[in-house]
This record gives structure tokens, sequence and C-alpha cells, in this order.
């Protein structure tokens, strides 16, 4: 059965993916390395993993399977899972694939150096109700393609 699993410290979209996950009947995995509040619903499993910069990253990638999803704004844990056979979506929305994963890396080394430098400071602008509603179109694309494909 495919299952979503949740990046969940730091993720903006949990709500969102609460409900296409309970559209669907789906699997929704929450690994945090903290307490967070999950709804009570017989679909929705919490894992807290020790603390660690990693720790919940690394059992992601352990976990999850070919054609599962997972939601994370970690480029790295997004290669791992691609590598997996996974899907992969930022908190943002966009799509990691093979053909992407790469570039997506190669920004995040750049924008870390300039970080480095002092040459840039801050984070994302905060999620506004758009990034949110294409946050779960594009999830709701991507369960829909895995599922079609399961049928073929």
């Amino acid at each position: 059965m495919l299952a979503m699993y949740i990046d969940a410290d730091g993720c903006p979209v949990k709500d969102e993916i609460y409900r296409v996950a309970k559209r669907y009947q789906l699997r929704v995995v929450v690994v945090s390395n903290r307490a967070i509040f999950v709804p009570e619903a017989p679909l929705v499993e919490r894992v807290r993993v020790a603390a660690g910069p990693d720790a919940a990253d690394d059992w992601i990638a352990e976990h999850i399977e070919k054609d599962d999803v997972c939601v994370t704004a970690d480029i790295p844990l997004a290669a791992r899972c691609v590598e997996r056979g996974a899907q992969v979506l930022s908190t943002r929305g966009e799509i990691f694939t093979k053909d992407s994963i790469g570039q997506a890396l190669a920004m995040r080394d750049l924008y870390s150096d300039l970080r480095d430098m002092g040459e840039m400071t801050g984070g994302p602008p905060p999620m506004s109700p758009r990034d949110r509603s294409r946050f779960a179109q594009r999830l709701d694309e991507v369960i829909q393609r895995v599922r079609r494909a399961a049928k073929k």
C-alpha cells in the first residue's frame, strides 16, 4: 500500500498532507525528533527518532519503498528517497526526480556557500495560501500518477 512519509520537523504543510491522505485513504508516517501533534486517525503513524541532525532523514531513507511519497525540504534526503524509487515533493510542491535532483543538490550547495560568505541571508518567504494550494495540487498529481502506474 502506498504510504506517505513526512519529514515533519518544521514541515509547514502537514495539514494539507493529512487532508489529501484522508481523501485517498493512505497511510501517513510522520517522522520527527521532537514531540509534535498528529491527528488521531487510524492511518496516521507517529515515529519519534533520537535527537540528531539526520536521525529522521536516516529513518525515512531506510523505510521508504518504491513509489511511496516523501515530503521534505531536505534536498539530501530527497536525493536518497529518489534513489530508492520513491516519489518526492518539497514542501513548496517541487517534484524531485532522477533528472532534477542533481541540479537541486548543486543549487543547495551554491546557496550554502553564498550564506557562508555572507552574500545571502535569510530563508525562504513564509508559505502563502497560494503556496499551500500548489503543494496540495502537486501532491494529488503525484498520488494519481502512482495509482495509475500501479494499475498497469
